[in-house]
């Protein structure tokens, strides 16, 4: 594929497979490192009589990694090439992976983290600005429903991994280890197809923050509502009365949601012509559904019906939020807007939990709803007002 000197990648019309293999492995990789990882690590903490508060602690430090290594991946991906510095991310998160094996010194875990999920961190945003720069524009939402669907997958199968594998010995560290190498594979092979980034991003990183409000609002609530509905949900429904396995099986469901609305809701948004709109619609919906689950707890059916639509529609403010970003910019603003878009999800997952967990303190169980129901209520106040004040921008 021929690069344009100006960094941008000349409009395509069919879906280059390699590029989408590539990325796919990519973000593959992230789901399932992340799925594993963090249940291994959090029980082998606690069966070192590691206490839940400095277990809470090391785990947050994920999502700080992530903050710190989003505003530095494009300017390192700008001076050493996209697919190398995606393939040195590999190589540093599968050694990290063995790290956690052999060093045994709890306080050494902390930067082990900071390697870890930061070149986590490069992986997931150089995959999806590939992808996003190499979609054909009218089949981007398709694609990218594709990358979503492949990332919901991977986030479900690490977990599977944990509960085949379990805690002990170095197996669970090799396998994570050998799924992240096996993405540096397509990547090498797809080398000549990745984007290049021959000028630095023209504005200072944050600004990127807000150049896309509606793509990086989206990401945030994605990361808020999910980091905090995963975490809080089973025991926003033992308390509603549900059984554990019935709350377990309430997730799996919404998970489910998650997994089948990627592809429909991303080829949606390659039909309607502001995505912004579609966003919104999402958010009122996931709106809607957050207020309804208190009034849901006696009957675990319709719970699970609401759960069903509300996970998919949380799900594509990802899906729909990037190709909308991906629609709007290009070259080194992309790949710097891809990083603002990782940083906002990062930011996400730290609040989600905080602020629904807070709620939940202070109003009872049904905080859970109302916390939710608040992240949906601001994105909504903020995609009318930018539709109002620039109707004809998409």
């Amino acid at each position: 594929m021929s690069q344009p000197s100006s960094g941008t990648i000349a409009p395509v019309e069919e879906i280059h497979w390699r590029s989408l293999i590539a990325a796919v492995a990519a973000i593959s990789a992230v789901g399932i490192a992340i799925g594993l990882g963090l249940p291994l690590l959090s029980i082998i903490m606690e069966k070192r009589g590691i206490s839940s508060t400095l277990i809470g602690l090391n785990s947050a430090m994920a999502g700080l990694a992530s903050m710190a290594a989003a505003p530095f991946t494009t300017k390192f991906a700008h001076r050493h090439g996209v697919a190398p510095t995606m393939l040195w991310a590999v190589l540093l998160a599968a050694v990290s992976a063995f790290g956690f094996y052999y060093i045994t010194n709890f306080w050494l875990w902390f930067p082990l983290r900071v390697v870890f999920h930061g070149a986590i961190t490069v992986l997931f945003i150089l995959s999806e600005f590939w992808i996003n720069a190499t979609a054909p524009p009218a089949k981007r939402g398709f694609v990218l429903g594709i990358y979503g669907t492949v990332l919901s997958l991977g986030f479900a199968t690490g977990p599977l991994l944990f509960s085949i594998l379990g805690s002990e010995g170095i197996l669970p560290f090799v396998v994570g280890a050998g799924v992240i190498l096996l993405a540096a594979v397509p990547i090498f092979l797809a080398r000549d197809e990745s984007p290049v980034i021959d000028e630095k991003p023209e504005r200072h990183f944050m600004r990127y923050v807000f150049l896309v409000p509606t793509a990086t609002a989206a990401v945030f609530i994605f990361g808020a509502v999910e980091s905090g509905g995963l975490s809080l949900f089973p025991v926003f429904g033992t308390r509603s009365g549900f059984t554990e396995s019935q709350a377990a099986l309430l997730l799996t469901v919404m998970g489910i949601g998650n997994f089948i609305f990627q592809i429909p809701l991303g080829m949606l948004s390659d039909r309607v012509k502001d995505r912004r709109t579609l966003l919104s619609a999402m958010t009122v919906i996931g709106l809607i559904g957050a207020l309804c689950l208190p009034m849901l707890a006696e009957s675990w059916f319709l719970m699970a019906v609401v759960l069903l639509f509300w996970g998919g529609c949380v799900s594509g403010l990802y899906t729909v939020g990037l190709s909308h970003l991906g629609s709007r910019l290009q070259g080194a603003d992309l790949a710097a807007a891809n990083a603002a878009f990782v940083f906002s999800y990062a930011v996400g997952t730290v609040a989600g939990p905080q602020a629904i967990g807070a709620a939940m303190d202070v109003t009872g169980n049904n905080g859970f709803a109302w916390a939710i129901a608040g992240f949906f209520g601001l994105y909504v106040a903020l995609s009318v007002v930018r539709i109002v004040l620039n109707p004809k921008r998409p």
